[in-house]
């Protein structure tokens, strides 16, 4: 294996000041500088969107830090999903192994480190799909690493042989999730409702690419990597996005410290301690009781989600009234 860092391909799309504070982040890693980064930048739905589009380009117009910066510019809207497919298909084409951002996750100055030691280590582990950087935030411990079924969304990273898994088709990855009896585990035994974002994904009232990739992960007894503690925030659930509201329930601290991984004392199986934290937490957030900043309006299941955070849990009272989620 080559001693060249993963390429890391950023999605970004009319939020030039978002871009930058995940720029600015990433630089703040030592290993941004042997770190090839290819940007795609989806193109304006409607003219008023060409002036913030033309800022986020002008980010990278003049940027330096990394080994090398590739930016395509879409000419037309492809959405998030199909730039997300595309995107990270075409860059497998010509790597074996990618670290995925979008403009909303802020990263750990050691989060570059941490996903190219996990890559390196079960790079030729068939039942690792992925490497993931955020963790909920939850309050009972967690193990330094652990794995979990599936794969996820904020701030991941593949290889090209996990990636080759992934089928787009939702209609199909539903078919086998039934047949096999595997809806409630997929829900984490209810507590979430990752089924009917997949059902919604067909009907076209979504276009979640990343409702299909766990999907395609967990029906391959797949695992993904994740943290103890969280590499990444996500900073677009602050209105700004296209489908994403305003809430403070998923929110979490960036760790500022190293966290090592040590292959021989993680089992490549699924931490029964973590999955139970993650059916925990879903659970605390369909609590009638449970009560934030952002959730004092009444629970509803959006119409449309961009990421694999089941859409009830994105509460915002300005994006339910006028149900503009993806």
């Amino acid at each position: 294996m080559s001693s060249r860092k993963a390429p890391v391909v950023l999605f970004a799309y009319r939020r030039p000041i978002h871009t930058q504070r995940v720029i600015d982040a990433l630089l703040a890693n030592s290993e941004a500088v042997d770190t090839d980064l290819i940007v795609f930048v989806d193109g304006p739905k409607s003219p008023a969107e060409k002036q913030s589009i033309n800022e986020v380009l002008a980010v990278f117009s003049s940027l330096t830090g990394f080994a090398s910066i590739d930016v395509k510019s879409s000419p037309k809207n492809l959405g998030l999903a199909r730039s997300v497919i595309q995107g990270v298909t075409s860059t497998l084409e010509q790597h074996d192994r990618v670290i995925v951002l979008e403009d909303d996750i802020l990263v750990s100055p050691y989060f570059l480190e941490y996903m190219n030691s996990a890559l390196k280590i079960y790079e030729n582990e068939e039942a690792v799909a992925s490497v993931h950087g955020y963790t909920y935030p939850i309050e009972l411990e967690l193990p330094p690493s652990f794995f979990i079924r599936g794969a996820d969304c904020w701030g991941w990273a593949t290889w090209r042989r996990a990636w080759k898994k992934f089928n787009p088709d939702g209609k199909d990855l539903l078919k086998r999730l039934e047949k096999s009896g595997q809806t409630n585990d997929f829900d984490f035994n209810g507590s979430a409702r990752y089924t009917d974002m997949l059902r919604d994904q067909i009907s076209g009232k979504n276009d979640s690419w990343a409702v299909r990739w766990y999907a395609s992960a967990f029906l391959e007894n797949m695992l993904t990597l994740y943290p103890g503690d969280s590499l990444v925030r996500n900073i677009g659930l602050d209105g700004s996005g296209t489908h994403s509201g305003s809430s403070t329930e998923l929110d979490t601290s960036v760790v500022q410290t190293k966290l090592s991984i040590a292959k021989p004392a993680i089992n490549i199986v699924e931490s029964s301690v973590g999955r139970q934290a993650f059916e925990k937490f879903f659970r605390s957030l369909n609590d009638p009781s449970h009560t934030s900043s952002s959730s004092r309006f009444p629970r509803r299941l959006v119409r449309r989600a961009r990421h694999l955070i089941p859409p009830k849990w994105r509460n915002s009272a300005t994006r339910q009234i006028r149900n503009l989620k993806k």
